[in-house]
Parts: C-alpha cells; sequence; structure tokens
C-alpha cells in the first residue's frame, strides 16, 4: 500500500516540484518542442524517480545524468524531440523501445502510446525500471531482458520504434515489426562525422519504400549485443 510518503517523493517538493516540472516544460517550448501531447507527458512524468537520491536536484535540468551500468538517462529535450518524432503528430497504438535504461522515456511513450513493448539488454537495469514504472502505476507497458540489436522473435506490430542508444547502422532486423507508415527514430552514426557523435534520424516506411532522415546532432552511450 503506498504511503503519504511514497506520495510526496512521486510528487516532489522543492527542486523536484511540479513548479520545477512545469519550468522544464516551457524551456522545452523554447527549444522548439511543439507537440503539446508530448508535452503533456514529459509534464505527467516525474523524472526525480528515475534518478538517484543524490541527483534528484538536478533531475529537471536538461541533461543526462548516470544511471549507473555505463549508462545514462537522456536529457529532456532528447527525449521530447525523439517522441515528438516518433509520434509525428498522429494518435500511436504500440512502440517498440530498444534500451529501456531506468524507464524515463519508457513512461513518456506510455502517456502517448495504447502500449509500450520495451527491450533492455542489462538485467540490474530491467529490474530498477520496473521498480520505477510501477511506483507510477503505468499498467500498458510490457519489459523483456532481451537484446534489441537484434531479431526480437516477438509477433510484434508497432506503429514506431525507439532506439535508445547510438547505433553504427540501421538495425534492419527489426523494420519487420513497424506496420506501413511506420518509424523507426534512433541516434545514428553519419560518414565523415565526429567520433562518438550521431545524428537522430528518422526510418520511415513509405508506399515508395524506406526514407531516410537524419537530424539533430546528438551523444549516446552505444548500442551494444548481448545480455548482461
Amino acid at each position: 500500500m503506498a504511503t503519504q510518503g511514497d506520495d510526496r517523493q512521486r510528487t516532489g517538493i522543492g527542486m523536484t516540484s511540479p513548479r520545477t516540472r512545469a519550468r522544464m516544460i516551457e524551456r522545452l517550448r523554447e527549444q522548439g518542442i511543439d507537440d503539446e501531447v508530448v508535452l503533456a507527458a514529459i509534464n505527467a512524468v516525474p523524472r526525480h524517480i528515475f534518478v538517484d537520491e543524490a541527483l534528484a536536484i538536478r533531475a529537471y535540468d536538461d541533461v543526462p545524468l548516470p544511471i549507473g551500468h555505463g549508462q545514462t538517462i537522456s536529457q529532456p529535450w532528447v527525449v521530447a524531440r525523439m517522441t515528438a518524432l516518433a509520434r509525428n503528430g498522429r494518435d500511436l497504438d504500440s512502440v517498440l523501445e530498444v534500451g529501456t535504461g531506468c524507464g524515463y522515456q519508457t513512461a513518456v511513450l506510455a502517456n502517448v502510446a495504447r502500449h509500450v513493448y520495451s527491450v533492455e539488454r542489462i538485467g540490474a537495469l530491467v529490474a530498477k525500471a520496473r521498480r520505477n514504472l510501477q511506483s507510477l502505476k503505468l499498467k500498458n507497458v510490457s519489459l523483456k531482458h532481451g537484446d534489441g540489436s537484434h531479431d526480437l522473435g516477438e509477433a510484434l506490430a508497432v506503429d514506431a520504434i525507439v532506439v535508445t542508444a547510438g547505433a553504427t547502422h540501421v538495425p534492419t532486423p527489426l523494420l519487420r515489426y513497424l506496420k506501413p507508415g511506420g518509424r523507426m527514430v534512433l541516434p545514428l552514426a553519419q560518414p565523415g562525422e565526429e567520433r562518438g557523435l550521431q545524428r537522430l534520424t528518422v526510418i520511415e516506411l513509405t508506399p515508395a519504400g524506406i526514407k531516410e532522415q537524419a537530424l539533430d546532432a546528438v551523444r549516446f552511450v552505444p548500442l551494444l549485443s548481448g545480455l548482461a
């Protein structure tokens, strides 16, 4: 049973308060995020519960933060941008996320899609994400400890795929899960770019074939294969 202390932790006080979160939303608007559905989803998710308590006062800064195991929680602008690109102004029935991490992007996606399937290769992070998502009572998320760089062996058909680790090439085995008109959004290394730098890239299944568009420069931890 949830206690009053649990509720206060989820809601936040001081530097983790709803007012601080609202200021973050205004910054995102100023930075060009104009999808109000996405902004409402970001506002609905208390980012501070997804980071270590010692880092909670920085939870609403527009920076990535460490979550252990060599991984990070993405900065709010990147989460908002990737979600908006995946949504593309449409209602989403189902989304596949590759790289659950601590579950923050998962929670945002769960507020814009009917169902989210999320895969994470690091078992300890699957457990952490599950606790975080359960604390928000999100019922429309399925988590899997698996290798999202390869075919998942699942019978999925999704409107969008969001990959939250830097790829050197498009994980083409995952494209079979996209419905016609579906989109994959991922940080993808581009020829001639600085090492460790990627571009947010949209892969779209159009009637004329696969369309690829490289957009904003970002830095993500690498997409790795194998379970940990």
